[in-house]
């Protein structure tokens, strides 16, 4: 009896040393067991550190569930696991893993919306880095009570998305973003910009829409002001804004924008054509970004009426038809009848 007990302790121990040697290899080798080029686990707020085991090792990340329990067991990790989506595309020890979750190093996708966009062309963005569809994107940007408070007469987003980076979890929605973009947007405009628009008699709805012209006729900070300057002077003795963007604009909204716009499209009768009517459009024609919402706030102190393009992105400005016309000759007549010769 003592030989067959001391064999069977002598079996346990080795058993246990077996065991023992498996976990510490396991602990020590990178593991891949998904087949693809990468693996995604979604980690729930609130689950537990069994719960996640299993979850890592049905997607092939680590071996089995001891590996991973053991890892976090010895790296004292157990509370600082967070929950979210995570990427994995390499094999990785079981500690390595529990590294990336404790860091809380989730998987996020960057999508960009630069200033000046439309909802409709933000929608096709929205499509295009696969996060749903562009319908979806402009159904969300149809619910106007976000920004309610700020401009009770808005029939929709439009101007009131922040154009910005966001980084994204997969799975977000049109709606989260959407809710995102509007917040990001009430924080760009700050007490001040509210301030001195408030100053100028400009509601919140005028002076995004005033941002919104002049976020699509310059990208340069410095005519910004000088922009906005321009259609405040125009707009102070009634005079026509006749703001081309304003057009294209209408001519979108219709589904008559063919890439270049004409004589005869100047005369599109939309209250957005500020070629027909004078003062602001209804609304943001674009996202400004916070540059332009602060200068149509201030627009610099210049008696400018008048602007034309340079056609290397800048613009020389006039106050006088005259000086405009000048301009004119110099910038647009001249230029492109050199450069058709030059051709």
């Amino acid at each position: 009896m003592k030989r067959i007990f001391l064999g069977l302790v002598l079996l346990v121990v080795a058993l246990g040393a077996a065991m023992a040697a498996a976990l510490y290899t396991t602990q020590q080798r990178p593991f891949k067991g998904y087949t693809g080029d990468e693996a995604f686990v979604d980690i729930a707020p609130g689950s537990s550190t069994p719960a996640m085991a299993r979850s890592l090792a049905d997607a092939g990340v680590v071996q089995n569930p001891p590996a991973f329990r053991i890892a976090v067991w010895r790296r004292g990790a157990g509370r600082r696991l967070q929950a979210g989506e995570y990427r994995f595309d390499a094999p990785m020890t079981p500690g390595e893993v529990v590294d990336k979750i404790a860091r809380g190093d989730v998987y996020l996708r960057p999508v960009t919306f630069r200033e000046g966009l439309t909802m409709r062309q933000m929608a096709a963005i929205f499509e295009e880095r696969g996060f749903g569809t562009a319908g979806e994107f402009l159904t969300a940007a149809a619910r106007e009570q976000s920004i309610r408070d700020i401009d009770p007469t808005a029939p929709d987003l439009e101007g009131y998305l922040f154009p910005d980076t966001y980084t994204l979890p997969r799975r977000t929605t049109a709606d989260q973003l959407v809710e995102r973009m509007v917040g990001r947007f009430e924080k760009a405009l700050t007490p001040e910009i509210r301030a001195k628009a408030a100053a100028r008699g400009l509601s919140v709805r005028q002076l995004v829409t005033l941002a919104s012209l002049v976020e699509k006729e310059t990208a340069k900070a410095e005519e910004r002001p000088l922009v906005a300057a321009v259609y405040a002077n125009r707009i102070k003795i009634g005079m026509g804004l006749q703001c081309d963007p304003t057009v294209i604009y209408a001519l979108e909204r219709a589904g008559r924008y063919t890439g270049n716009l004409t004589r005869a499209d100047l005369q599109f009768d939309s209250p957005y054509n500020t070629y027909r009517y004078a003062g602001l459009p209804p609304g943001p024609i674009a996202a400004p970004g916070q540059a332009s919402l602060a200068a149509a706030a201030e627009p610099a102190d210049v008696p400018y009426l008048y602007f034309v393009s340079r056609n290397d992105g800048s613009h020389v400005f006039a106050t006088t038809l005259d000086e405009h016309n000048r301009n004119v000759q110099e910038w647009q007549v001249k230029y492109f009848r050199e450069r058709r010769q030059r051709q």
